[in-house]
């Protein structure tokens, strides 16, 4: 739990928890008590929204990474897209449905109980924030679960699930900026108070962030294709184990090929090591001749290993599992290459600044 999530917690316990003295006459301790337990009820709501997609994701062979709360919502992290655009639809839904039966399940208990009591409040709200909820997330824009319903309509009619995704989402922002100008309007009007203005306002600055996001994967997803891993490797020099640096930087040097990455090697010339290049430059100058490369070098276990042949999805896919700045690239048992990961993401993102390799 970080600390803009606490903080917001702390927020909705002190503001449920004076609302509900101040309706039901209670002392200080038992409505912040109250609040409390609202905020954990809220929380409770989100679990159960996105077991909703957790469990439509299983059902049709998806993995689930895991899930991430908030008190504003979630997400479920999944291994892999939905193959469909049916799938993905029902994975989309599969929440807010379960949000809408926990608001209609509330919404019966609230009007059963009677007025003006700490649990017919409590249902009232709980009823309430599911139904807002339900509602909200069903909105035709990503990030939201109706943008990517949205997605998956429109995947099933151009067949294209990039573009589809990038239409979604800039339907998300169009959404995030309306909602702006409704709230300041219905302040302006004396409708929704300071807090209302500032909660909504925190709501639309998440769902503006995602759908940026959205736009943002889009964009490098249909650059996969791109990411070709026996192009992008680096070639590799080696040099024998307890060289001096100077030594080996002064061989690569001489090396007419771009961008070579020096390595290091045993008596039987397997590969041991790759040197650390931020390293080895915090070496000085003069120092160079009398330093080891092994001194500056990263052992060849520690590095990930990627073989040839992988298309440029599953690349990234093998980044995203194992993150690291740099993996050997394999042909079989040999090392022939090395990929730098700002390689990747220079192939991927053209448009970033990027700071020169080394």
């Amino acid at each position: 739990m970080n600390g803009s999530m606490l903080l917001l917690a702390a927020l909705v316990t002190v503001v449920y928890g004076n609302w509900v003295r101040s309706e039901l006459d209670l002392p200080a301790p038992l409505g912040y008590l109250v609040g409390l337990g609202f905020v954990v009820c809220l929380l409770g709501s989100v679990l159960l929204h996105e077991l909703g997609h957790a469990l439509t994701a299983r059902r049709y062979q998806i993995g689930v990474r895991g899930i991430t709360l908030e008190l504003l919502g979630g997400w479920t992290e999944m291994d892999r897209d939905a193959p469909t655009p049916r799938i993905d639809a029902l994975v989309s839904l599969a929440g807010p449905a379960v949000s809408l039966l926990l608001g209609g399940i509330a919404t019966a208990v609230s009007m059963a109980l009677p007025d003006r009591t700490l649990s017919g409040q409590v249902a009232f709200q709980l009823a309430a924030s599911n139904l807002l909820v339900a509602v909200f997330n069903v909105l035709p824009g990503l990030p939201l679960d109706g943008g990517r319903a949205l997605r998956a309509g429109l995947w099933a009619l151009i067949k294209d699930r990039n573009r589809a995704t990038e239409v979604a989402a800039w339907s998300g922002r169009g959404i995030a900026f309306l909602c702006v100008v409704i709230v300041i309007w219905l302040y302006r009007l004396e409708l929704v108070t300071l807090f209302g203005l500032a909660f909504v306002l925190l709501v639309v600055f998440t769902l503006w962030q995602g759908a940026g996001q959205s736009i943002r994967l889009a964009r490098m997803t249909r650059r996969f294709p791109l990411v070709d891993l026996a192009a992008l490797a680096r070639p590799l020099l080696t040099v024998p184990a307890g060289t001096p640096l100077g030594e080996a930087q002064r061989r690569r040097s001489e090396d007419l090929r771009p961008n070579v990455v020096l390595g290091v090697t045993d008596s039987a010339g397997n590969l041991t090591a790759l040197v650390d290049p931020v390293a080895a430059e915090r070496v000085p100058v003069d120092r160079r001749p009398w330093v080891a490369v092994d001194s500056v070098s990263r052992s060849r276990d520690a590095v990930p290993a990627l073989p040839l042949g992988l298309s440029g999805e599953q690349v990234v896919r093998a980044l995203q599992a194992r993150p690291a700045g740099q993996y050997v690239v394999t042909a079989g048992e040999e090392v022939v290459g090395v990929l730098r990961v700002g390689d990747v993401a220079n192939v991927l993102e053209p448009r970033r600044p990027r700071k020169p390799a080394r």
